[in-house]
């Protein structure tokens, strides 16, 4: 799974998991299992405040578009992150959410 990591100011932090091709945001579920290789999914279909973008499967791997809320006291590397590419489960390894270090 490749993530796209676009930074948001929000005062709502995001927990977000990985399980094969499900993404859990924040306690909902999206499950990519059955999108084919070459499919796409519309961020409206998703209806994630979460995924502003269209969801593609290429060569095997997801490829997804994730805001990224930070606090108005966020270090550099949560305003300006990198992408991530995901091939464990587990929980993401985000950005801090504040300057404390508290996690996303």
């Amino acid at each position: 799974m490749y993530l796209t990591l676009i930074p948001l100011r929000h005062d709502t932090p995001l927990i977000a998991e990985r399980h094969g091709d499900v993404l859990t945001l924040n306690g909902k579920i999206h499950d990519f299992s059955t999108l084919p290789e070459g499919g796409e999914l519309s961020a409206e279909t998703l209806g994630s405040p979460w995924i502003p973008e269209q969801v593609r499967r290429r060569d095997g791997v997801l490829h997804l578009v994730l805001l990224i809320p930070h606090g108005a006291d966020a270090p550099a590397i949560s305003r300006y992150p990198a992408p991530l590419t995901l091939e464990q489960d587990g929980p993401l390894d985000l950005p801090p959410y504040g300057a404390t270090g508290t996690a996303n």
